[in-house]
């Protein structure tokens, strides 16, 4: 017997908000039971295909770095384009792992300050 992964949980204070910019992200679909104002929101992974992300509001601030933290991989577009559009959705640059040889990554903070990082493309690293 084994289990699977369902959720991924993330407290935060604007459960609504934070799983609209995460549903931007991941082109998952925010939960259409979710409100402004509940106390939990979901962005739901597609046709079940991986962990939904689970938001919890609670009331203590985020002190400390992740202990934990998501590794991105675009999917549709390079690793730069996809940095530079989850910019345009409220992400803020923490540091850039990018080499000269086009290797490395980008440490990102979603827009309650939880780090995560975008990797190359598939197709970047296959050139």
């Amino acid at each position: 017997m084994s289990s699977r992964i369902r959720h991924i949980t993330v407290d935060c204070a604007d459960t609504y908000a934070l799983a609209g910019f995460w549903a931007e992200v991941l082109g998952y679909p925010r939960s259409a039971d979710d409100h402004p104002g509940d106390p939990e929101a979901i962005a739901e992974a597609p046709d079940g295909a991986g962990p939904s992300l689970l938001f919890i509001r609670v009331p203590e601030g985020k002190t400390v770095k992740n202990r934990f933290h998501l590794d991105l991989q675009p999917s549709d577009r390079g690793r730069d384009e996809e940095v530079a559009r989850v910019r345009a959705l409220g992400a803020t640059l923490v540091a850039d792992h990018r080499r000269p040889d086009g290797t490395g990554w980008v440490t990102l903070a979603d827009p309650e300050g939880n780090e995560f990082c975008v990797e190359r493309s598939a197709a970047e690293r296959a050139g």
